[in-house]
């Protein structure tokens, strides 16, 4: 289901909620939203969470604030305030080519209170106790970005980012390339691939009703429509005759996802069964 998290609670909250919604254990979202940001938040429920991989991987819309001329621990609006900049002569053809020059793919550094393993401990968990933590620059990419509006020190902006790329990252290098700081103040997730957040519910709206079809998940992938004997197959886990084309594929049998395969090589092998 696609739901539209608030603002002040974690992704985390929100699966306990539709856990207690729906009675049952297992349900599962596909990428954390921080607790000050809102929007798209996919969740799957029962074998649905299988399904996980091929959601959380796909490009994600984002429409973002940062505040120029001040930096903080976080790069975000939760952590304590560390250095000042200049801000008053930045101007707004500055800040439409600064953010013009993050298209294409190019190496990011996670911020320090990040998810990011460090020796097995979360990176976070390292920074709040003191620790000096330096993360190794990551490849992201920027498929589209663009400034919406100005005022003042505040600049909105909205981005299409692969999976991995932290926008608390893109605010701060947005301050470095102006030859000032920044960090993020604001952050909604509008859309994951071809899910939106328009299409989203509130929390409270859950009910076993709204739960989308498993194969409206995987709409990106092309689909194969099995007869009976390959979906017998399928659901057994045994690899079917496919074609020449490599990459996933949704196997559909009654109008129904049944398994996500790999093709290649003249056949398909399930990757991921949800029968059974």
């Amino acid at each position: 289901m696609l739901l539209d998290k608030p603002a002040g609670v974690t992704s985390h909250d929100v699966v306990s909620s539709v856990r207690r919604l729906l009675g049952t254990r297992a349900v599962g979202h596909t990428g954390t939203l921080d607790p000050f940001a809102t929007g798209l938040l996919v969740v799957l429920v029962g074998r649905a969470t299988r399904l996980a991989r091929f959601v959380e991987g796909r490009e994600k819309r984002y429409l973002a604030v940062a505040r120029l001329g001040f930096a903080t621990a976080t790069d975000d609006l939760t952590g304590e305030p560390v250095a000042t900049g200049r801000t008053g002569d930045v101007r707004d053809a500055d800040i439409a080519a600064a953010l013009a020059a993050f298209v294409g793919r190019h190496s990011q550094r996670p911020p320090a209170y990040s998810a990011k393993h460090v020796a097995g401990v979360r990176s976070y968990r390292l920074a709040r106790r003191g620790a000096a933590v330096e993360l190794a620059p990551v490849d992201v990419e920027v498929a589209a970005i663009q400034m919406v509006a100005r005022d003042g020190e505040l600049v909105t902006f909205r981005a299409t980012v692969s999976a991995g790329t932290y926008l608390r990252g893109i605010a701060r290098d947005l301050g470095e390339r102006l030859g000032t700081r920044a960090y993020l103040v604001a952050l909604r997730r509008e859309a994951i691939g071809d899910l939106s957040v328009d299409d989203a519910i509130p929390v409270a709206a859950v009910t076993p009703e709204a739960l989308l079809s498993p194969l409206r998940m995987v709409s990106h992938l092309s689909v194969r429509a099995l007869d009976d004997a390959e979906a017998g197959a399928v659901a057994h886990g045994r690899t079917i005759p496919g074609g020449a084309e490599s990459g996933d594929v949704a196997l559909v049998h009654g109008g129904e996802l049944l398994a996500v395969g790999e093709s290649g090589n003249g056949s398909i092998r399930p990757r991921v069964v949800l029968a059974g």
